[in-house]
């Protein structure tokens, strides 16, 4: 799940220690069958230029426990080093998802800024993991109604229409199971993880770095727990909190919000001349609550209250987005219409999205358990509503894991404590999606193993992807020289 990408597209476990022996011994069967890589051109839709980015493509097996069974081609990319005297090996880089395609995510660093020093030591090897993109994929068959939320379930301002999406997500679970070709169980972080130590020894390295954001933070903790020794330099950037997504990661979206609605707000007052949305940041957020609530009454150009509430969450994903965050709110105040249908609050082409969600649902789903009794969704739904009223009842709201055809195969992946002292956590005090919460969840399970670095920022994404200079000196100084802070660190704002 690229939790930005797709939400913004659509204006949208194991659990004894014990377990982690047996999945250490999937990489013996790696290395034996590491296949010799063929580099050339990606596929035409990969924008990396001007970076001289390649393509490869590694087979893994749909079943660890069958590895000569089928297998699943993934493709990879990699921006090698052009410095080899300064080279020190692979950094694997995941962008989010699950869902996200991620092979031209070390040409999107290395343009917002990665530094030079960074791509010096390392090739970066973006991929598609298993189900995405160039890498097998999968499909549920989502329609143009049933993505307009993206991944993100929507708003139930009362109990109905908590009822209507259990009905909903009822049909699109059935979906995907109708379209099922045998591979959708195998869709799950430990199986990606597996994945990366399959990439790792394809590319002969001995141990691989590895950073990755919001859902990536999950994938990397499972990778460093389940291959301790292979694991090299890890950055974990907005975290997710554990190895999975689960049904208390998607609550927090709601403390997300509710943290960082009033660095928005404020920014809105700051230009209350301008949008004239409020002169103070109490005013602002008693305008969205207006304009939700109107919304919910009489939609406007297509929009409900549903869909207000979930393009104002996907605009505090970044400063960049509040202005025009700011534009739809006039737009819905002053009943623009075309203003409205401009902005394409809905999303163009949401069919699209078919694939990402496709593996967003299924890695979710599969990791872990959900409740599949609809009374809890309401009952949690109501409670979330009345304690973050800005999204709690949209985070809380039930999603097709309430019906999925599979139960996980394995416990979630333990995080472990016990191993190499290489995990760096960067995350930002107020993130929407992925709140401060979840770093310092994952820094206590790791314990001595990691540091956590917090930035007195707002907004998803931390390292290259924020602009704090002190996060981005802590970790770029742990890629390059491995030197983390002694202890747990805050860093100052911005500017």
């Amino acid at each position: 799940m690229d939790l930005k990408r797709s939400a913004a597209r659509s204006a949208a476990a194991l659990i004894a220690a014990g377990l982690a022996g047996s999945l250490l011994a999937v990489p013996a069967s790696a290395e034996n069958t590491a296949p010799e890589l063929e580099w050339g051109p990606c596929p035409a839709d990969v924008v990396t230029d001007p970076l001289p980015v390649q393509c490869a493509v590694v087979p893994v097996p749909v079943d660890y426990s069958d590895p000569d069974g089928a297998q699943l081609d993934l493709t990879i990319s990699r921006l090698a080093s052009q410095h080899p005297e300064q080279r020190r090996g692979v950094l694997l880089l995941n962008p989010g998802g699950p869902g996200g395609s991620g092979l031209s995510f070390g040409a999107d660093l290395a343009s917002r800024g990665l530094p030079a020093s960074v791509l010096d030591s390392y090739d970066l090897i973006g991929m598609d993991t298993r189900g995405v993109g160039h890498s097998s994929p999968v499909s549920c068959g989502f329609t143009d109604e049933q993505a307009r939320y993206g991944n993100i379930p929507p708003y139930a301002a009362d109990d109905a229409p908590v009822t209507e999406r259990a009905e909903e997500v009822r049909v699109i679970a059935e979906q995907c199971d109708q379209h099922d070709d045998g591979r959708l169980s195998s869709l799950t972080t430990a199986n990606m993880a597996r994945d990366l130590d399959r990439i790792r020894a394809a590319l002969g390295e001995e141990q691989a770095s590895f950073y990755g954001a919001s859902y990536g933070s999950a994938l990397g903790a499972a990778y460093a727990s389940m291959f301790p020794e292979r694991a090299d330099r890890v950055v974990l950037d907005s975290n997710i909190g554990d190895t999975a997504l689960d049904r208390d990661g998607m609550r927090r979206f709601a403390l997300g919000a509710e943290q960082a609605f009033p660095d928005f707000a404020a920014w809105v007052a700051q230009r209350g001349d301008s949008y004239g949305l409020g002169g103070t940041p109490e005013e602002v957020r008693r305008t969205y609550f207006d304009l939700a609530e109107r919304l919910d009454a009489h939609p406007f150009a297509g929009v409900d209250g549903a869909q207000f509430r979930l393009a104002t969450f996907v605009g505090l994903y970044a400063e960049s987005t509040y202005g025009r965050t700011a534009q739809l709110w006039q737009s819905l105040r002053d009943s623009d219409e075309g203003a409205v249908r401009a902005q394409q609050l809905a999303g163009s082409d949401t069919s699209a999205l078919d694939n990402s969600l496709s593996v967003f649902l299924a890695v979710t789903c599969n990791d872990v358990p959900w409740p599949e009794d609809v009374e809890t969704y309401r009952r949690d739904v109501a409670a979330d509503r009345a304690e973050f009223p800005l999204f709690g009842a949209a985070a809380a709201n039930v999603l097709p894991c309430a019906f999925w055809a599979h139960e996980p195969a394995e416990p979630r992946v333990p995080v472990r404590a016990d191993g190499p002292e290489n995990v760096l956590i960067v995350q930002n005090r107020r993130d929407p999606v992925t709140p401060h919460r979840g770093g310092e969840l994952l820094r206590e399970k790791f314990g001595d193993r990691a540091r956590l670095v917090s930035a007195d920022e707002a907004g998803h994404g931390a390292y290259v992807l924020g602009g704090n200079a002190c996060v981005l000196d802590v970790a770029t100084t742990f890629l390059v020289a491995g030197e983390r802070p002694a202890q747990d660190l805050s860093c100052p704002a911005a500017g």
